[in-house]
């Protein structure tokens, strides 16, 4: 029996003995959360790709084995972490989130040293692009970014991308500067003003800004000079409080009309990934405006 293997049976024992230190429902708790970071802990370190190197290198064992005893050890901290924290009275739920904290930053730091490295060139990752682009059986139909995006997106981001996709282009406005100097020189008083948050049923409402940057960063919207055809989706959002403030706040103000849109990308996103395929078919037609 190897090293190895000892740690696997010890793993069980070690860690239902903490578990043992947790008073009443915390034990049930917190013997469950064990299980569970005992399995993360251990297919992070053992992984079938680490077992087959080890197998054919020495030297990738011993560096195996060190790496779940290092794990096994930094786990059994955070689990003495929650059975001295629930018992000086800290509640459950937060005394093993605050462990797990302490579990998930072990894992993330090992994954650098686990993920495989690609090693080939960027020449050759581009024949190998070109190559797949001439096979004419292959089945690929979206696009390699969409998986990116998605782990790039906030749940809020997703609803704003919904009311796009279904709702069509969104108004916006930006308040100037107006008057007899405004023909002259404007300044920009407050920009991108809209009711896309509100519409989308976001949660947090003072991050659409944010939402919307990061949307444009991703490719997925942009920002037009173009004003919708229909006028009284500004009359809406011009009777805002925050445009109201932003008019009231200079002796003279005008509101420039502008619009917000998905660009074709993100409508492909956005069908691929958000809604049915049953769905696509009754989907407003969306229009190409001239990008800011």
């Amino acid at each position: 029996m190897t090293e190895h293997d000892n740690l696997d049976e010890r793993v069980p024992a070690v860690w239902e003995g903490a578990a043992d230190a947790l008073p009443g429902v915390a034990r049930i708790a917190g013997t469950a959360w064990l299980r569970s970071a005992s399995w993360a802990v251990a297919s992070g370190s053992r992984s079938a790709r680490n077992l087959g190197r080890a197998m054919t290198n020495p030297a990738a064992a011993g560096e195996l084995v060190r790496g779940v005893a290092s794990d096994l050890a930094e786990a059994t901290r955070a689990i003495s972490q929650v059975a001295t924290a629930v018992s000086g009275g800290v509640p459950v739920s937060k005394a093993l989130f605050d462990a797990s904290i302490t579990l998930s930053a072990v894992m993330v730091a090992g994954e650098p040293q686990q993920r495989e490295r690609d090693d080939r060139s960027l020449r050759e990752r581009g024949e190998d692009l070109l190559r797949r682009s001439r096979d004419v059986w292959s089945e690929d139909e979206a696009h390699p970014a969409y998986g990116r995006i998605l782990e790039e997106l906030a749940p809020d981001e997703a609803r704003i991308l919904l009311l796009l996709l279904r709702g069509g282009p969104q108004p916006s406005v930006d308040v100037r500067t107006g008057g007899p100097v405004g023909l002259v020189s404007s300044s920009l008083v407050s920009a991108g003003l809209t009711m896309i948050g509100p519409r989308a049923g976001v949660r947090y409402l003072d991050e659409v800004p944010a939402y919307l940057n990061n949307l444009f960063r991703l490719g997925l919207v942009w920002f037009s000079r173009e004003q919708l055809e229909d006028p009284l989706e500004y009359q809406v959002v011009e009777a805002q409080p925050d445009v109201l403030d932003a008019m009231h706040s200079v002796r003279f103000a005008k509101v420039v009309r502008r619009s917000i849109h998905l660009t074709p990308f993100g409508i492909d996103f956005c069908k691929t990934c958000l809604v049915d395929e049953d769905e696509t078919a009754d989907l407003p037609e969306h229009e190409t405006p001239d990008p800011e």
